[in-house]
């Protein structure tokens, strides 16, 4: 994938089940920079919104205009026959991205860079303190309960990379072959390029996937990936058709305050976004 003149970045700047306005931030940050680096125009979906209260139909229910935009946005981009890049706030907003790509891409490898599962239903939230709607993104997007964004996803074609802080119905759906998991640790390229085997992919790149320190994201999760393994995880990635990668998470600062910056993580996935597959 080469982003550049002829293709367009979206920055998905609405809400996604936001907890706080920083993600939301960080969207627009971190789009402005790949726009700036690349030299390529950024057109923005969404703005910037107060956080919504309540459990996760609330939250649904209040980003779903924006989400539909985001749909109908990448299936126009999508349909053009060009790898595609969008920034998001938080992982919630792939409830509208999975189900678009696997309408137009059945077989391709899902990567999915993210420390958690995100693939709980509605009834195990409800056993939650603290029900999160982006912890149900996988399951919503393959149909498991009703999203209003699509259900075309099959779950069988994510491959989940370095994730870790994961609950035991998604261990179960690890164990039962339903879901893939590329682990951290040695060889994670090496076995990341066994997992996807020979497809196109499109690739979902949470920033809480990093060890925490390395950059500002609401959940700091250890064990995770360094920015070397992340490089050489893209890197790896390079070899495949990419169809397109989505950004979440940066938050534009820390809790304290002080600013977040993603230059080292564009460092890192600079190989994947600079080079023609």
């Amino acid at each position: 994938m080469r982003i550049d003149a002829r293709d367009s970045l979206t920055i998905f700047a609405g809400r996604a089940g936001d907890r706080n306005q920083r993600a939301m931030a960080g969207a627009v940050e971190l789009g402005t920079a790949i726009a700036k680096r690349w030299g390529v125009t950024a057109h923005t979906i969404g703005a910037r919104a107060p956080v919504v209260d309540g459990d996760w139909r609330t939250q649904l229910q209040a980003a779903l205009p924006d989400l539909q935009l985001l749909a109908e946005d990448l299936a126009d981009r999508l349909s053009a026959g060009r790898a595609v890049a969008t920034t998001m706030g938080r992982c919630a907003a792939s409830l509208a991205t999975l189900p678009v790509v696997a309408r137009h891409y059945p077989n391709a490898a899902i990567v999915w860079f993210d420390a958690h599962g995100d693939c709980n239903s509605p009834a195990d939230v409800a056993r939650s303190e603290s029900p999160y709607l982006g912890g149900m993104v996988l399951s919503g997007a393959a149909g498991e309960w009703s999203t209003g964004l699509g259900a075309e996803l099959d779950l069988s074609n994510v491959v989940l990379v370095g994730s870790r802080d994961l609950d035991p119905p998604e261990w179960e759906r690890i164990e039962s072959g339903r879901l893939h998991l590329v682990e951290t640790g040695d060889r994670l390229a090496e076995r990341l390029l066994v997992a996807v085997g020979n497809r196109p992919v499109y690739i979902h790149l949470d920033c809480d996937v990093l060890e925490p320190g390395l950059l500002s994201t609401e959940y700091q999760v250890p064990g995770g990936l360094s920015f070397e393994d992340l490089a050489g995880a893209f890197e790896a990635l390079c070899r495949f058709r990419l169809i397109g990668i989505e950004i979440t998470e940066f938050e534009a600062s820390w809790p304290d305050g002080s600013p977040g910056n993603p230059s080292r993580l564009l460092d890192a996935i600079s190989s994947l976004l600079s080079r023609v597959p």
